[in-house]
Protein backbone atom coordinates (compact mmCIF):
# COMPACT_ATOMS: atom_id res chain seq x y z
CA UNK A 1 0.00 0.00 0.00
CA UNK A 2 1.46 3.47 -0.82
CA UNK A 3 0.43 6.14 1.22
CA UNK A 4 0.21 9.90 0.35
CA UNK A 5 0.07 12.67 2.92
CA UNK A 6 -0.75 16.34 2.89
CA UNK A 7 -0.07 18.51 5.44
CA UNK A 8 -1.83 21.58 6.80
CA UNK A 9 -4.00 22.32 3.73
CA UNK A 10 -6.99 24.32 3.64
CA UNK A 11 -9.41 21.74 2.64
CA UNK A 12 -12.44 22.81 0.97
CA UNK A 13 -14.21 19.66 1.04
CA UNK A 14 -17.06 20.24 -1.59
CA UNK A 15 -18.89 17.71 0.86
CA UNK A 16 -23.05 18.17 1.90
CA UNK A 17 -22.15 20.80 4.34
CA UNK A 18 -19.88 22.40 2.49
CA UNK A 19 -17.05 21.96 4.90
CA UNK A 20 -14.01 24.31 5.22
CA UNK A 21 -11.49 22.87 7.38
CA UNK A 22 -7.78 23.33 7.92
CA UNK A 23 -5.39 19.74 8.64
CA UNK A 24 -4.25 16.69 6.75
CA UNK A 25 -5.76 14.37 4.16
CA UNK A 26 -4.41 10.91 3.93
CA UNK A 27 -5.03 9.25 0.68
CA UNK A 28 -3.83 5.27 0.51
CA UNK A 29 -3.38 4.02 -2.96
CA UNK A 30 -6.25 5.63 -4.42
CA UNK A 31 -7.99 6.46 -2.00
CA UNK A 32 -8.88 9.19 0.67
CA UNK A 33 -8.34 7.52 4.08
CA UNK A 34 -8.63 10.54 6.43
CA UNK A 35 -9.54 14.27 6.21
CA UNK A 36 -8.44 16.57 8.77
CA UNK A 37 -6.87 16.74 11.93
CA UNK A 38 -3.37 15.49 11.88
CA UNK A 39 -1.49 12.56 10.75
CA UNK A 40 2.12 11.51 11.22
CA UNK A 41 4.59 11.36 8.90
CA UNK A 42 5.81 8.61 9.24
CA UNK A 43 3.12 7.05 7.94
CA UNK A 44 3.68 7.75 4.29
CA UNK A 45 5.49 7.39 1.72
CA UNK A 46 4.86 10.82 -0.03
CA UNK A 47 4.66 14.07 2.44
CA UNK A 48 3.64 17.16 0.76
CA UNK A 49 3.59 19.94 2.41
CA UNK A 50 0.34 22.53 1.86
CA UNK A 51 1.09 25.15 4.44
CA UNK A 52 -0.75 28.11 2.53
CA UNK A 53 -2.56 26.17 0.50
CA UNK A 54 -6.02 25.34 -0.47
CA UNK A 55 -7.22 21.94 -1.09
CA UNK A 56 -10.42 20.98 -3.56
CA UNK A 57 -11.73 17.82 -5.41
CA UNK A 58 -10.65 17.85 -8.96
CA UNK A 59 -12.45 19.49 -11.51
CA UNK A 60 -14.90 17.56 -13.14
CA UNK A 61 -15.52 18.82 -17.18
CA UNK A 62 -18.32 17.54 -18.38
CA UNK A 63 -18.08 18.25 -22.26
CA UNK A 64 -14.49 17.97 -24.24
CA UNK A 65 -13.28 17.26 -27.54
CA UNK A 66 -9.65 16.35 -27.33
CA UNK A 67 -9.50 15.73 -30.44
CA UNK A 68 -10.08 19.39 -31.76
CA UNK A 69 -7.30 20.74 -29.50
CA UNK A 70 -4.97 20.78 -32.41
CA UNK A 71 -7.89 23.21 -34.10
CA UNK A 72 -6.99 26.10 -31.61
CA UNK A 73 -7.45 29.50 -33.64
CA UNK A 74 -8.35 27.82 -36.91
CA UNK A 75 -12.19 28.42 -36.70
CA UNK A 76 -12.87 31.54 -35.07
CA UNK A 77 -15.18 33.62 -35.57
CA UNK A 78 -18.07 31.72 -37.29
CA UNK A 79 -21.39 30.22 -35.88
CA UNK A 80 -22.04 26.43 -35.01
CA UNK A 81 -23.27 25.69 -38.38
CA UNK A 82 -20.37 27.64 -40.41
CA UNK A 83 -18.31 26.36 -38.04
CA UNK A 84 -18.76 22.99 -38.32
CA UNK A 85 -19.07 22.74 -42.17
CA UNK A 86 -16.34 24.81 -43.06
CA UNK A 87 -13.90 24.39 -40.05
CA UNK A 88 -14.20 21.61 -37.96
CA UNK A 89 -15.56 18.92 -40.00
CA UNK A 90 -12.97 18.82 -42.24
CA UNK A 91 -10.35 19.21 -40.11
CA UNK A 92 -11.84 16.22 -38.57
CA UNK A 93 -11.62 14.26 -41.51
CA UNK A 94 -7.95 14.83 -42.21
CA UNK A 95 -7.13 13.56 -38.76
CA UNK A 96 -5.22 10.21 -38.59
CA UNK A 97 -3.90 8.33 -35.63
CA UNK A 98 -1.03 10.26 -34.81
CA UNK A 99 -2.52 13.32 -35.06
CA UNK A 100 -5.63 12.57 -33.07
CA UNK A 101 -2.99 11.18 -30.31
CA UNK A 102 -1.25 14.55 -30.19
CA UNK A 103 -4.46 16.36 -29.44
CA UNK A 104 -4.85 14.76 -27.10
CA UNK A 105 -2.08 14.81 -25.10
CA UNK A 106 -1.93 18.61 -25.95
CA UNK A 107 -6.01 19.23 -24.01
CA UNK A 108 -4.82 16.59 -20.98
CA UNK A 109 -1.55 18.27 -20.17
CA UNK A 110 -3.49 21.68 -20.68
CA UNK A 111 -6.72 20.08 -18.38
CA UNK A 112 -4.29 18.48 -15.35
CA UNK A 113 -2.33 21.90 -15.64
CA UNK A 114 -5.29 24.03 -14.78
CA UNK A 115 -6.95 21.44 -11.91
CA UNK A 116 -9.24 19.61 -14.37
CA UNK A 117 -8.69 15.64 -13.09
CA UNK A 118 -12.36 14.53 -14.85
CA UNK A 119 -13.56 14.89 -18.05
CA UNK A 120 -16.29 13.75 -20.44
CA UNK A 121 -15.07 13.53 -23.71
CA UNK A 122 -16.21 13.17 -27.31
CA UNK A 123 -13.96 12.23 -30.08
CA UNK A 124 -14.44 12.22 -33.84
CA UNK A 125 -15.26 9.53 -36.12
CA UNK A 126 -12.26 7.42 -36.46
CA UNK A 127 -8.89 7.07 -34.21
CA UNK A 128 -10.00 6.82 -31.42
CA UNK A 129 -8.12 4.73 -29.92
CA UNK A 130 -5.36 6.84 -30.10
CA UNK A 131 -7.56 9.33 -27.75
CA UNK A 132 -7.89 6.75 -25.69
CA UNK A 133 -4.45 5.66 -25.14
CA UNK A 134 -3.44 9.16 -24.67
CA UNK A 135 -6.08 9.21 -21.17
CA UNK A 136 -4.25 6.17 -20.27
CA UNK A 137 -0.48 7.44 -20.56
CA UNK A 138 -1.47 10.59 -19.10
CA UNK A 139 -3.31 9.67 -15.83
CA UNK A 140 -6.56 11.88 -16.38
CA UNK A 141 -10.16 10.75 -15.48
CA UNK A 142 -12.41 10.13 -18.74
CA UNK A 143 -15.34 9.11 -20.23
CA UNK A 144 -15.33 9.35 -23.91
CA UNK A 145 -16.45 8.00 -27.19
CA UNK A 146 -16.15 7.83 -30.65
CA UNK A 147 -18.41 10.52 -32.41
CA UNK A 148 -21.02 8.67 -34.90
CA UNK A 149 -21.94 10.10 -38.09
CA UNK A 150 -24.60 8.85 -40.57
CA UNK A 151 -26.20 11.26 -41.60
CA UNK A 152 -26.14 14.97 -43.33
CA UNK A 153 -25.63 17.42 -45.85
CA UNK A 154 -21.44 18.58 -46.43
CA UNK A 155 -20.19 15.99 -44.15
CA UNK A 156 -16.74 15.12 -45.39
CA UNK A 157 -16.51 11.40 -47.01
CA UNK A 158 -14.12 10.31 -44.20
CA UNK A 159 -16.62 11.03 -41.57
CA UNK A 160 -19.54 9.37 -43.66
CA UNK A 161 -20.91 5.99 -41.50
CA UNK A 162 -23.06 3.48 -42.45
CA UNK A 163 -25.43 3.16 -40.04
CA UNK A 164 -24.52 -0.69 -38.86
CA UNK A 165 -21.08 -0.18 -39.20
CA UNK A 166 -20.79 3.08 -36.97
CA UNK A 167 -22.78 0.96 -34.26
CA UNK A 168 -20.44 -2.28 -34.73
CA UNK A 169 -17.34 0.45 -34.32
CA UNK A 170 -18.31 2.06 -31.32
CA UNK A 171 -19.28 -1.65 -29.35
CA UNK A 172 -15.50 -2.89 -30.15
CA UNK A 173 -14.44 0.27 -28.64
CA UNK A 174 -16.39 -0.26 -25.87
CA UNK A 175 -15.83 -4.22 -25.09
CA UNK A 176 -11.96 -2.93 -25.08
CA UNK A 177 -11.68 0.15 -23.32
CA UNK A 178 -14.89 0.29 -21.03
CA UNK A 179 -13.22 -0.47 -17.51
CA UNK A 180 -9.57 -0.05 -19.01
CA UNK A 181 -6.84 1.28 -16.57
CA UNK A 182 -8.32 0.48 -12.92
CA UNK A 183 -11.85 2.04 -14.39
CA UNK A 184 -9.92 5.43 -14.75
CA UNK A 185 -11.51 5.17 -18.41
CA UNK A 186 -15.00 4.28 -19.24
CA UNK A 187 -17.10 4.46 -22.55
CA UNK A 188 -19.97 6.41 -23.83
CA UNK A 189 -21.77 6.30 -27.24
CA UNK A 190 -21.40 9.81 -28.58
CA UNK A 191 -23.79 10.12 -31.43
CA UNK A 192 -22.68 14.26 -32.48
CA UNK A 193 -26.24 15.78 -32.87
CA UNK A 194 -29.46 14.87 -34.39
CA UNK A 195 -28.42 16.74 -37.81
CA UNK A 196 -25.56 14.12 -38.01
CA UNK A 197 -27.44 11.02 -37.27
CA UNK A 198 -30.41 8.67 -38.62
CA UNK A 199 -33.49 7.63 -36.22
CA UNK A 200 -32.14 4.32 -36.44
CA UNK A 201 -28.53 4.71 -35.29
CA UNK A 202 -30.33 6.65 -32.40
CA UNK A 203 -32.27 3.87 -31.33
CA UNK A 204 -29.37 1.61 -31.78
CA UNK A 205 -27.58 3.86 -29.45
CA UNK A 206 -30.90 3.30 -26.89
CA UNK A 207 -30.38 -0.35 -26.90
CA UNK A 208 -26.67 -0.75 -26.70
CA UNK A 209 -26.01 1.65 -24.17
CA UNK A 210 -29.22 0.33 -22.20
CA UNK A 211 -27.45 -3.24 -22.96
CA UNK A 212 -24.28 -2.32 -21.80
CA UNK A 213 -25.21 -0.05 -19.06
CA UNK A 214 -23.45 2.90 -19.91
CA UNK A 215 -24.09 6.73 -20.85
CA UNK A 216 -25.35 8.46 -24.24
CA UNK A 217 -23.44 12.07 -24.77
CA UNK A 218 -24.92 14.25 -27.65
CA UNK A 219 -25.10 17.54 -28.92
CA UNK A 220 -28.86 19.51 -28.77
CA UNK A 221 -30.22 22.83 -28.72
CA UNK A 222 -27.18 24.56 -28.85
CA UNK A 223 -27.95 26.69 -32.04
CA UNK A 224 -31.17 27.81 -33.47
CA UNK A 225 -30.30 26.88 -37.09
CA UNK A 226 -29.62 23.55 -35.56
CA UNK A 227 -33.00 23.30 -34.12
CA UNK A 228 -34.71 24.48 -37.51
CA UNK A 229 -33.14 21.37 -39.37
CA UNK A 230 -34.11 19.40 -36.85
CA UNK A 231 -37.68 20.01 -36.90
CA UNK A 232 -37.52 20.08 -40.61
CA UNK A 233 -36.74 16.98 -41.13
CA UNK A 234 -38.11 15.02 -37.97
CA UNK A 235 -41.24 17.23 -37.47
CA UNK A 236 -40.07 17.70 -33.76
CA UNK A 237 -37.77 19.70 -31.55
CA UNK A 238 -34.73 18.10 -30.27
CA UNK A 239 -35.53 17.11 -27.00
CA UNK A 240 -38.84 16.23 -27.67
CA UNK A 241 -38.17 14.16 -30.32
CA UNK A 242 -35.35 12.52 -28.34
CA UNK A 243 -37.73 11.54 -25.75
CA UNK A 244 -39.90 10.51 -28.40
CA UNK A 245 -37.39 7.40 -29.93
CA UNK A 246 -36.93 6.52 -25.65
CA UNK A 247 -33.35 8.28 -25.35
CA UNK A 248 -34.48 11.00 -23.05
CA UNK A 249 -33.50 8.52 -20.01
CA UNK A 250 -31.15 9.05 -16.95
CA UNK A 251 -28.21 7.67 -19.01
CA UNK A 252 -28.32 10.44 -21.08
CA UNK A 253 -26.01 13.57 -20.69
CA UNK A 254 -27.16 16.57 -23.44
CA UNK A 255 -24.14 19.58 -23.77
CA UNK A 256 -25.68 22.90 -24.36
CA UNK A 257 -29.26 22.68 -24.08
CA UNK A 258 -29.65 26.56 -24.34
CA UNK A 259 -32.55 26.43 -26.54
CA UNK A 260 -35.06 24.89 -24.33
CA UNK A 261 -39.27 25.57 -24.44
CA UNK A 262 -41.29 24.31 -21.58
CA UNK A 263 -42.14 21.26 -22.64
CA UNK A 264 -38.18 20.36 -22.93
CA UNK A 265 -37.30 21.36 -19.52
CA UNK A 266 -40.30 19.24 -17.86
CA UNK A 267 -38.78 16.29 -20.13
CA UNK A 268 -35.43 16.79 -18.71
CA UNK A 269 -36.68 17.09 -15.41
CA UNK A 270 -39.13 14.23 -15.40
CA UNK A 271 -36.74 11.77 -17.21
CA UNK A 272 -33.48 12.40 -14.77
CA UNK A 273 -31.76 13.72 -17.97
CA UNK A 274 -28.28 15.77 -17.17
CA UNK A 275 -27.12 18.52 -19.12
CA UNK A 276 -23.55 20.21 -19.50
CA UNK A 277 -23.04 23.92 -19.70
CA UNK A 278 -20.07 25.46 -21.89
CA UNK A 279 -20.13 29.33 -21.58
CA UNK A 280 -17.06 30.29 -23.24
CA UNK A 281 -18.16 27.60 -25.99
CA UNK A 282 -21.68 29.58 -25.97
CA UNK A 283 -20.74 33.03 -26.01
CA UNK A 284 -17.78 32.99 -28.59
CA UNK A 285 -19.97 30.82 -31.17
CA UNK A 286 -22.76 33.53 -30.22
CA UNK A 287 -25.42 30.73 -29.43
CA UNK A 288 -26.60 31.91 -26.57
CA UNK A 289 -27.92 31.84 -22.97
CA UNK A 290 -28.28 28.43 -21.22
CA UNK A 291 -31.09 28.11 -18.81
CA UNK A 292 -28.37 27.24 -15.98
CA UNK A 293 -30.65 28.77 -13.14
CA UNK A 294 -34.05 27.22 -14.32
CA UNK A 295 -32.42 23.87 -14.69
CA UNK A 296 -30.87 24.12 -10.97
CA UNK A 297 -33.99 24.93 -9.55
CA UNK A 298 -35.84 21.95 -11.17
CA UNK A 299 -33.20 20.13 -9.79
CA UNK A 300 -31.56 19.01 -13.17
CA UNK A 301 -27.66 18.27 -12.57
CA UNK A 302 -25.84 20.56 -14.56
CA UNK A 303 -22.19 20.49 -14.75
CA UNK A 304 -19.47 22.63 -17.17
CA UNK A 305 -17.26 21.76 -19.62
CA UNK A 306 -15.19 24.22 -21.95
CA UNK A 307 -16.12 22.35 -25.04
CA UNK A 308 -13.50 22.28 -27.32
CA UNK A 309 -9.95 24.72 -28.17
CA UNK A 310 -11.64 25.58 -31.61
CA UNK A 311 -14.74 27.08 -30.22
CA UNK A 312 -13.70 28.63 -26.81
CA UNK A 313 -9.73 28.82 -27.61
CA UNK A 314 -9.04 26.87 -24.01
CA UNK A 315 -10.31 24.28 -21.66
CA UNK A 316 -9.53 26.33 -18.44
CA UNK A 317 -12.20 25.50 -15.80
CA UNK A 318 -11.48 28.95 -14.02
CA UNK A 319 -12.80 31.09 -17.00
CA UNK A 320 -15.58 29.06 -17.55
CA UNK A 321 -16.85 29.53 -13.62
CA UNK A 322 -16.43 33.10 -14.25
CA UNK A 323 -18.13 33.26 -16.98
CA UNK A 324 -20.87 30.58 -15.64
CA UNK A 325 -21.52 33.35 -12.94
CA UNK A 326 -21.49 36.27 -14.65
CA UNK A 327 -23.31 35.61 -17.96
CA UNK A 328 -26.66 35.15 -15.69
CA UNK A 329 -25.91 37.82 -13.65
CA UNK A 330 -26.59 40.45 -16.87
CA UNK A 331 -29.62 38.54 -17.05
CA UNK A 332 -31.31 37.46 -13.84
CA UNK A 333 -29.40 39.76 -11.27
CA UNK A 334 -26.34 40.12 -8.70
CA UNK A 335 -27.72 37.43 -6.62
CA UNK A 336 -27.77 34.76 -8.77
CA UNK A 337 -25.17 32.12 -9.46
CA UNK A 338 -22.92 32.95 -6.33
CA UNK A 339 -19.66 31.13 -6.05
CA UNK A 340 -20.00 28.74 -4.23
CA UNK A 341 -23.34 27.50 -6.79
CA UNK A 342 -20.34 27.55 -9.54
CA UNK A 343 -17.61 25.62 -8.00
CA UNK A 344 -20.38 22.71 -6.81
CA UNK A 345 -21.21 23.01 -10.66
CA UNK A 346 -17.71 22.58 -11.63
CA UNK A 347 -16.89 19.42 -8.76
CA UNK A 348 -19.86 17.95 -7.36
CA UNK A 349 -22.48 19.17 -9.62
CA UNK A 350 -19.91 17.60 -12.19
CA UNK A 351 -19.70 13.80 -10.67
CA UNK A 352 -23.54 14.19 -10.10
CA UNK A 353 -23.73 14.68 -14.15
CA UNK A 354 -21.74 11.53 -15.01
CA UNK A 355 -23.22 9.29 -12.39
CA UNK A 356 -20.02 9.25 -10.03
CA UNK A 357 -20.93 11.64 -6.99
CA UNK A 358 -20.24 8.67 -4.47
CA UNK A 359 -16.73 8.44 -6.06
CA UNK A 360 -15.23 12.18 -7.00
CA UNK A 361 -16.59 15.25 -6.80
CA UNK A 362 -15.41 16.05 -2.92
CA UNK A 363 -12.83 15.52 -0.53
CA UNK A 364 -14.50 12.73 1.65
CA UNK A 365 -12.96 9.85 3.16
CA UNK A 366 -13.74 6.48 0.93
CA UNK A 367 -13.56 8.59 -2.33
CA UNK A 368 -11.47 8.24 -5.04
CA UNK A 369 -8.13 11.12 -4.94
CA UNK A 370 -8.79 13.14 -7.08
CA UNK A 371 -7.40 16.50 -5.63
CA UNK A 372 -5.93 19.65 -6.62
CA UNK A 373 -3.66 22.03 -4.35
CA UNK A 374 -4.26 25.69 -5.09
CA UNK A 375 -1.40 28.34 -4.01
CA UNK A 376 -3.26 31.44 -3.34
CA UNK A 377 -0.32 33.37 -2.17
CA UNK A 378 -0.26 36.22 -4.75
CA UNK A 379 -1.52 39.65 -5.33
CA UNK A 380 -4.50 39.13 -7.40
CA UNK A 381 -5.89 36.29 -4.82
CA UNK A 382 -5.30 38.53 -1.52
CA UNK A 383 -6.31 39.76 0.87
CA UNK A 384 -6.78 36.89 2.92
CA UNK A 385 -7.49 38.02 6.34
CA UNK A 386 -11.56 37.08 6.68
CA UNK A 387 -11.69 35.63 3.11
CA UNK A 388 -14.58 34.03 1.34
CA UNK A 389 -12.65 31.56 0.18
CA UNK A 390 -15.42 30.31 -2.76
CA UNK A 391 -15.04 34.08 -4.10
CA UNK A 392 -10.98 33.61 -3.68
CA UNK A 393 -11.29 30.73 -6.01
CA UNK A 394 -14.21 31.48 -8.21
CA UNK A 395 -13.83 35.21 -9.24
CA UNK A 396 -10.37 35.81 -8.45
CA UNK A 397 -7.70 32.63 -8.97
CA UNK A 398 -6.40 31.49 -12.04
CA UNK A 399 -5.31 28.69 -13.54
CA UNK A 400 -1.77 29.76 -12.79
CA UNK A 401 -2.26 29.18 -9.03
CA UNK A 402 -2.52 25.14 -9.27
CA UNK A 403 0.78 24.10 -8.07
CA UNK A 404 -0.36 20.30 -7.35
CA UNK A 405 -2.86 17.48 -9.06
CA UNK A 406 -3.34 14.06 -8.06
CA UNK A 407 -5.49 11.54 -10.18
CA UNK A 408 -6.57 8.14 -8.64
CA UNK A 409 -4.26 8.73 -5.80
CA UNK A 410 -1.09 9.55 -8.58
CA UNK A 411 0.76 12.66 -8.42
CA UNK A 412 0.49 13.88 -11.90
CA UNK A 413 2.03 17.68 -11.50
CA UNK A 414 3.60 18.52 -8.13
CA UNK A 415 4.92 22.35 -7.98
CA UNK A 416 3.46 22.95 -11.99
CA UNK A 417 6.23 20.23 -13.31
CA UNK A 418 4.32 17.79 -15.04
CA UNK A 419 4.90 14.04 -13.82
CA UNK A 420 2.85 11.83 -16.95
CA UNK A 421 3.44 13.99 -19.98
CA UNK A 422 6.57 15.35 -21.16
CA UNK A 423 5.46 18.76 -22.11
CA UNK A 424 8.13 20.24 -24.29
CA UNK A 425 7.94 16.85 -26.55
CA UNK A 426 4.47 17.09 -26.78
CA UNK A 427 4.33 20.98 -27.85
CA UNK A 428 6.76 19.90 -30.65
CA UNK A 429 4.75 17.17 -31.79
CA UNK A 430 1.58 19.12 -31.81
CA UNK A 431 3.00 21.19 -34.37
CA UNK A 432 4.58 18.70 -36.07
CA UNK A 433 1.00 16.54 -36.76
CA UNK A 434 -0.82 19.35 -37.37
CA UNK A 435 1.66 20.75 -40.26
CA UNK A 436 1.11 17.14 -41.84
CA UNK A 437 -2.60 17.33 -40.70
CA UNK A 438 -2.91 20.37 -42.98
CA UNK A 439 -1.30 19.03 -45.68
CA UNK A 440 -3.90 16.74 -46.26
CA UNK A 441 -6.65 18.89 -46.45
Amino acid sequence: MTKTLIRNAVIMTMNAKGEIIQGDVLVENNRIASVGGSVPSVQADTVIDANGKVLLPGFVQTHIHLCQTLFRGRADDLELIDWLRQRIWPLEAAHNADSVYYSAMLGIGELLRSGTTTILDMETVHHTESAFQAIQESGIRAISGKVMMDHGTEVPAPLQEKTAKSLEDSVQLLEKWNGAADGRIQYAFCPRFVVSCTEELLTGVRDLSEQYNVRVHTHASENQDEIAIVESERGLRNVIYLDRIGLARPNLILAHSIWLDEEERRIIRERGVKVTHCPGSNLKLASGVAQVPELLRDGVPVGIGADGAPCNNNLDMFQEMRLTAFMQKVKHGPTVMDARTVLRMATMGGAEVLGMEKEIGSVEVGKLADLQLLDLEDFHVYPSFDADWYSRVVYAATRGDVDTVMVDGRIVMRGRMMTTIDKSYVLREADRTLRNLLSRL
